[in-house]
């Protein structure tokens, strides 16, 4: 590996690590000075808000700006499923999944009995 190669790796390393610092005090900034008074919750430092902000990156999977498995992906699978299917078939697959979607029946099975 040569030495600019590095030096490329070394500014992309360091880049990263004061974006995700001005983004971290930006969060910080935004939490201590709206939600105090909104909600009356406390006001944090900035390494709560770093935490707050890799967790956020864990259940909402944002920052790159790809979609994760509810965008592109999914719906390129159902498309590459729902080809191969007849019109009859693919009406009683949308229909399943109406029902299944349906709140609080999600991962219910339907056995027949309408439960």
């Amino acid at each position: 590996m040569n030495n600019k190669f590095r030096g490329k790796i070394a500014l992309f390393i360091l880049l990263a690590i004061f974006i995700f610092a001005v983004v971290s005090a930006l969060v910080m900034w935004l939490w201590n000075s709206i939600l105090p008074e909104v909600l009356g919750v406390k006001m944090i430092n900035f390494w709560q808000a770093a935490g707050i902000l890799v967790l956020s990156k864990i259940l909402f999977g944002g920052f790159s700006g790809k979609k994760g498995f509810g965008g592109e992906k999914f719906r390129r699978l159902k498309e590459e499923r729902m080809n191969g299917m007849t019109d009859e078939e693919k009406l009683k697959f949308k229909e399943m999944w109406k029902q299944r979607c349906e709140r609080g029946s999600f991962f219910r099975k339907n056995n027949g009995d309408g439960l």
